[in-house]
Parts: structure tokens; C-alpha cells; sequence
């Protein structure tokens, strides 16, 4: 039953894409309403200025306004969030840049929370590479489950699929995890002692 309304969400989201590609602006203020809310959420776990946010989340919309008619039919809400995470990245590389030209003395060094070390690690380090190796239904799964902390329920309603199917994606997604860390840092073969 519920399966239906997210295969309805789905394909309604697919026909205001198109919409929106057309130019109609009414289709762009609908998918808004639809997204913005959950988009805001997890953009905020991301970053503490809602500033940025802000930003961040009128850019990712103004960039579905000029590219919606290259949406290749996947899922809207996991398009809307590749395209917000890299508008966050965007924002955070501009404002160390404008920190850099200045020349203001640099603010205070804050040492990085262990989120950020963790986010860091996932983007940059061998999870981040093997998270890369994986289908990308898996990844998104593993990503709105792990990295933001979404529930299972939470995670079905963003990425438009059952709940059944988020459990069956994650556990998939850690078995092809593992396996690509594995390839990424092979056990050492028993050897002399």
C-alpha cells in the first residue's frame, strides 16, 4: 500500500522534472515544497551555518531550474541531494578561498569533530574509494542510513523505495563494502614468521 504512494511520489517527481525542463516555474515550486524540507534537514547535519544552508539549498534548486533536463530518470530525491552535497562542497571550497585571499589573520584553528574526521575519512580516505566501487542504489543507501543517521523509514521516503528494499540494499551494500575494502587492502598472505 504504501509501496504505492512512493511509486507515485516517483513518477510524479519524474513528470515535474520534465515540467520544469519545459520551463514551467509552477513545477519547480512543487518539487520545492516536496524537497526542500528533508534537503534543509540533511544539509544542516552537514554544516552549523544556516547561512550556507540557505545558500546551498536555493543554489541546488536554481541548478535543477538549468539542468533538469539532464535528469537521466533516476530517483529525484537521491539527484536533489548529489546535487546539494556538491553545492555544500562548492560553498565550503569558496569560503576557504575568500579566508586564504584575505589578509585578515586566519581565525583560530579549530580542531575537526569527530564527525568531520569521519565525513573526511568516508569522502577522502579507502572508505570513500570503495563507497565508489559500489553500485550507486547501494551507496545512496548506505549513505542516508550510516553517514546521516537516517532510519530506515526516513531513508524509503527519501530514496522513493519500500522499506524492505532499504534493508535488503544496506545489507548488500556492506557485503560489496567489504568486498572493496578487502581488493582496496588485501590481508597479508601467510608468510614466514
Amino acid at each position: 500500500m504504501g509501496g504505492h504512494r512512493e511509486n507515485d511520489a516517483a513518477a510524479g517527481d519524474a513528470a515535474l522534472l520534465r515540467s520544469v525542463a519545459a520551463g514551467d516555474a509552477s513545477a519547480l515550486a512543487v518539487l520545492y515544497d516536496r524537497h526542500a524540507g528533508w534537503l534543509h534537514a540533511r544539509l544542516t547535519r552537514r554544516c552549523a551555518d544556516p547561512e550556507v544552508v540557505r545558500e546551498v539549498l536555493q543554489d541546488t534548486f536554481v541548478t535543477v531550474w538549468r539542468s533538469a533536463a539532464g535528469h537521466r530518470g533516476q530517483e529525484a530525491g537521491g539527484w536533489l541531494w548529489t546535487i546539494a552535497g556538491r553545492r555544500l562542497v562548492d560553498a565550503r571550497r569558496a569560503q576557504e578561498r575568500a579566508a586564504r585571499t584575505e589578509n585578515l589573520p586566519a581565525p583560530p584553528a579549530v580542531a575537526p569533530s569527530a564527525e568531520d574526521r569521519v565525513l573526511t575519512a568516508l569522502e577522502y580516505g579507502d572508505v570513500g574509494t570503495a563507497l565508489d566501487r559500489i553500485s550507486p542504489e547501494l551507496r545512496e543507501v548506505l549513505r542516508a542510513t550510516v553517514v546521516d543517521g537516517l532510519t530506515t523509514r526516513e531513508t524509503a521516503r527519501l530514496l522513493g523505495i519500500p522499506e524492505g528494499t532499504v534493508k535488503s540494499r544496506a545489507v548488500r551494500a556492506r557485503a560489496e563494502l567489504r568486498a572493496a575494502l578487502a581488493q582496496l587492502n588485501p590481508a597479508p598472505t601467510g608468510g614466514p614468521a
